[in-house]
């Protein structure tokens, strides 16, 4: 445990945050910025709300460095919802679009585009298990498709892109649920960008999506009141009811980030964290790293021992020892360690040295 009491937590998600924030929520809880209501009771139609969603929306711009013309929306439901809604708003029936399959979230936000047009998996690494990323070159882009989908980072087999894919002068949307805020992003270069809070930038319950010129263009008029891009827009992602509390705790967190070295700074971190950690991996033949070295993810490590029995051991010393989180998604299994952006490298620090002790006693 954590001289808090808290345990170091590499849960994929909800995702640990950063302990300044939990302590500011606690804070607030009671009575927001002296407004005499409390953090989960205000109303989302009140000034010091619509404060607070300003705040946040600043910072996020700031951060990302997202353009002037570009539209940022606060969502519900997910990047799950932002399968479907994404092409519902982009695509016309009979219209292509092309998915580059790297994971279990590409594939099913491919399922997804496939109810509105015609979905084309251009490259597809279900066929070696998931262990890399394509390298441009190796896929094309079809000249008629619309855009091209990709998911950035892959939180079940802890593979990446480190680049930006080549889509052929196509517009691209990107899944950046599980890496946004933690790794270099060109916004500018996309045209649609979705991404689930809970892993680096919030709670669950808030999606931030964030959506060119083009995009919003592209929105037709006769949509469902709740999936249409230019409602939620035009309301300033307050048309319903949002999750005021996850709103807050991004701005909070957005705080942190610019406190802390702001993008860069994340980004550093997250690499400092994920390279200790492989270095243990690639120092002895008892770990067995899923992804291969070039694809390999600074956001989610995942990894088998020599065998299940060990694996089960494994997880449950190391959750003896403080350590949480472990355990592999329920289709690939294994070890799973998530370094998002509130994880800090003292619990990066204490897995190893467990991870040490826990070989030496094991691997005879």
């Amino acid at each position: 445990m954590t001289p808090t009491g808290r345990i170091h937590n590499f849960g994929a998600g909800p995702a640990v945050l950063p302990l300044e924030v939990v302590e500011e929520c606690r804070k607030s809880l009671p009575n927001l910025d002296n407004s005499g209501f409390g953090l989960i009771e205000i109303s989302h139609r009140s000034q010091t709300f619509q404060n607070v969603v300003d705040s946040s929306i600043e910072k996020l711009r700031r951060i990302l460095s997202i353009p002037e013309d570009y539209t940022v929306l606060y969502l519900q439901g997910g990047a799950s919802l932002q399968f479907y809604m994404s092409a519902l708003n982009l695509l016309r029936e009979n219209e292509k679009v092309d998915f580059l399959i790297t994971g279990a979230w590409s594939q099913k936000s491919m399922k997804e585009a496939n109810r509105i047009g015609d979905a084309s998996a251009r490259w597809d690494g279900a066929e070696n298990g998931f262990i890399s990323i394509p390298k441009n070159g190796e896929y094309s882009v079809r000249k008629d498709s619309l855009y091209l989908h990709y998911t950035s980072n892959n939180t079940l087999f802890g593979t990446q892109f480190h680049h930006l894919p080549d889509s052929n002068g196509k517009p691209r949307v990107l899944d950046a649920s599980s890496d946004i805020m933690g790794v270099p992003l060109d916004v500018s270069a996309h045209d649609l960008i979705y991404a689930g809070a809970q892993k680096n930038l919030g709670p669950s319950g808030v999606t931030v999506v964030i959506l060119s010129p083009w995009a919003m263009q592209r929105v037709p008029n006769d949509l469902p009141t709740m999936l249409d891009y230019s409602v939620h827009s035009s309301k300033g992602s307050l048309f319903n009811t949002p999750n005021t509390f996850g709103i807050f705790v991004l701005d909070k967190v957005f705080s942190w980030v610019e406190n802390n070295g702001g993008l860069e700074g994340a980004i550093a971190r997250n690499r400092a964290k994920s390279d200790l950690l492989y270095k243990e991996l690639d120092r002895s033949d008892f770990w067995t790293p899923h992804a291969n070295k070039d694809s390999r993810s600074v956001m989610n490590v995942t990894w088998r021992l020599p065998n299940t029995e060990l694996e089960e051991k494994f997880l449950k010393e190391s959750l003896d020892a403080g350590l949480g989180g472990l355990k592999g998604h329920r289709s690939v299994g294994g070890i799973r360690a998530s370094l998002y952006n509130g994880c800090p490298i003292e619990s990066v620090e204490a897995l190893v040295s467990f991870m040490k002790d826990f070989e030496e006693s094991n691997n005879r």
